[in-house]
């Protein structure tokens, strides 16, 4: 089964993706963008170095959702599979920075990078201006959350929408909550 733990920085996704890995002794832990070596250098360069095209930035986190795929997704379906992020958030944020490409050519492109494999799952843990605000205070930005709380909140609403058109089996669930609370939310609907 492979699942998605998604949500806009702060939301607390990377630290459920660990929780449920810890849930799940034989699943793969992995993230976009990052989980293999190439992304580790896409991350790296669109993060902390920043890149002036927008068109250039999504084709490089395409490039790093193809290998991710190849060499981490495609060889353990047999087993479950957390990512932190994947396509869901690689669409709405190329949506948020103005793509000159529509939803479904954004969503094309994501199906040829995994080789038409959509995710089984999405979890999607959503937050509100309040929290992503007391959140963002109390951590250094990176590149990508320098553009702000709206352009952030702009992402999460993209994220919705591009989860309801994919009508991948979800579930949403508040960032606000407590930690075991949420993790015990995901665990009842990754197990259903």
């Amino acid at each position: 089964m492979y699942i998605l733990i998604e949500g806009i920085d702060t939301s607390g996704k990377s630290t459920q993706a660990q929780l449920l890995y810890r849930s799940y002794p034989d699943a793969i832990l992995t993230k976009e963008p990052g989980g293999c070596r190439l992304g580790e250098e896409i991350r790296e360069m669109i993060l902390h170095k920043g890149v002036e095209s927008k068109t250039a930035e999504l084709f490089l986190f395409l490039a790093d959702r193809a290998e991710h795929f190849e060499t981490v997704i495609k060889p353990n379906l047999d087993r479950i599979i957390i990512s932190d992020r994947g396509l869901v958030s690689g669409i709405a944020y190329a949506l948020a920075n103005g793509s000159p490409l529509s939803r479904d050519q954004l969503i094309d492109l994501n199906r040829l990078a995994l080789d038409n494999h959509l995710p089984d799952k999405v979890v999607l843990l959503e937050t509100d201006e309040t929290v992503l605000g007391s959140r963002m205070k109390q951590k250094a930005e990176d590149k990508i959350e320098q553009r702000g709380i709206d352009y952030l909140l702009e992402v999460q609403h993209h994220m919705k929408e591009v989860i309801a058109h994919l009508k991948i089996p979800h579930h949403s669930i508040p960032a606000n909550l407590p930690i075991e609370e949420i993790h015990r939310h995901i665990k009842e609907f990754i197990d259903d």
